[in-house]
This record gives C-alpha cells, structure tokens and sequence, in this order.
C-alpha cells in the first residue's frame, strides 16, 4: 500500500521481533525484494482497535508514521478487521484516533489525529534548550536555519527558496545525522506559496528521500505557524500528492487528511525470514 507514494508492505503475520531488522531491509530492497519504504505489523491489543508497528527499510524502528497510519486504517476497514469509521489505531509513539470517509465500501480518505507537537529540545530530541525556532544549524560549511518539532518522531522543517528543486539528497542526510540529533531526525524542506498553501520534500529518518511523509507535513505545518508563515489551515503539496493539515487552536491537536492506495496483495516467501 502506498500513501502519496510512501509506500509500505503490511502484514498481518506474527514474526519474531528478533527477525524484524533483518526482514525489513531485504524485504524493502526495490530491485531484490518487494520494494518498500516500510514494513508494518498489524498487531492486537487491548488498548486500542488495532496495533501497528513500523519497521523502516534500514531495520530501525518507527515511533509512528501519518502516512502507514492511514494504511493500516484503509487496510483493517476494507478487510473487515476493523468495522468501524471511527476507530483507534496504537502505535509506539501512543494511541491516534482515525476517522475513514468511505463510499460504496471503500475508502476513500483518512483523517488522523496525530496528536499534539512537541516543541521542547528534550522533547525532540535535539541539543539545546527551550524551543528551536528558526534556530541555525552548520553543515559542510552552509548554515540552515531550522524549527523543530515533534509529532512522536523528531523533525526539523527548514524554509527553502525552492523545495521543488532543492537538493534533498545532498543536504538530507548530512542533517539527518547531525551531532544535533541524539536519536537522529527526519528533515523537511519546504517553500511558502501562500499562507494557506506550501511545497514540501523530505528525507526520512532511516529510509531516505520519500514522495510523501504525514508526520513530517504536520510538524512542517506547525514550523509554519511558529515561523509566523502560514495559518493553522494549510494544503501541502507533497511529491506524491497532497495532504491537508489543520492545527486546531481548540485542542491543540494536529489533524491530517489524505488518500490511501492498495497496491497488491501477496503471500511472503520464505527466503525472506
């Protein structure tokens, strides 16, 4: 399945958790594998409706993830795991409420509460105090200027003159990896069109350039607002689509709104355990 082009193999299989890192790279491989930025286990709970978990293509572990999010959702509604429109999916990072817009049994849209950012250093985690509000960071001899935000993984959103031609895999994962970043950090790219309208790209923590990243279009939303940019309503034009995002002044939630795609169904072979 695919949200905007994050694409994901989801799995209903219990497998070992000491088999996962080793799975998840030889499985995402895109020339010797299924091809994928993700793996994601539908896992249950009693905590909630149903209980994902987030294997990047490197092996590391996700906290959570918008766009798998909406994935999963599409995924347990359709199959008939989950029969409710309105239903709570678990994840590493806490529980997300998700509300599914169908027509003629299917999915058409999802919404996902992910839940309040995070604006704290300590929060993030990043080095400093307080909150990183356009806050400078040197690398290779070019100074950024970055906002960083947490909506249960870290992210720095950092305004450039032209996300759609910037070179993301240059400066991607020097920024990544940065000293700055104890647990590591996804990073976003983005331009502002309109107060209500942006461009985004994204190098994703432990997968690399992807066409669409959830968690990071609602922490770049939230950089908007901090960076007094954009208004708490905004429409993100994402490499692989568009996501609407709104961060309610009422609840102090950040709410996302996209599509989900099924792709294909099949069985996993067993050279991959």
């Amino acid at each position: 399945m695919h949200g905007l082009g994050n694409d994901f193999v989801l799995s209903e299989e219990q497998i070992p958790a000491s088999m996962l890192s080793t799975m998840a790279p030889k499985i995402c491989d895109r020339h010797r594998g299924v091809g994928a930025d993700g793996l994601v286990f539908l896992l249950p709970t009693d905590k909630a409706d149903i209980r994902m978990r987030i294997i990047n293509a490197d092996g590391s572990e996700a906290e959570q993830c918008g766009n798998a999010v909406r994935c999963v959702a599409k995924y347990v509604y359709e199959s008939g795991m989950v029969r409710k429109k309105e239903m709570m999916i678990e994840t590493k990072a806490g529980l997300q409420k998700v509300w599914v817009e169908t027509a003629n049994g299917q999915v058409q849209n999802v919404t996902v509460d992910m839940g309040e950012p995070m604006l704290e250093a300590d929060q993030i985690p990043a080095k400093g105090s307080g909150q990183l509000i356009d806050e400078p960071i040197a690398v290779e001899g070019k100074t950024f200027h970055f906002t960083a935000v947490s909506m249960g993984n870290p992210h720095i959103a950092i305004e450039v003159e032209d996300a759609a031609q910037f070179p993301v895999e240059q400066w991607g994962p020097l920024l990544e990896r940065h000293p700055r970043f104890p647990a590591k950090t996804n990073v976003e790219f983005f331009t502002v069109q309109a107060p209500d309208e942006l461009i985004m790209r994204v190098w994703e923590r432990g997968v690399g350039q992807t066409l669409a990243c959830g968690s990071g279009a609602c922490a770049t939303a939230v950089a908007g607002v901090l960076l007094e940019k954009t208004k708490r309503r905004v429409l993100l034009h994402l490499q692989g689509g568009d996501l609407w995002i709104h961060w309610s002044e009422k609840d102090n939630h950040v709410y996302m709104t996209g599509t989900a795609t099924t792709v294909f169904t099949g069985q996993l072979h067993e050279r991959f355990r």
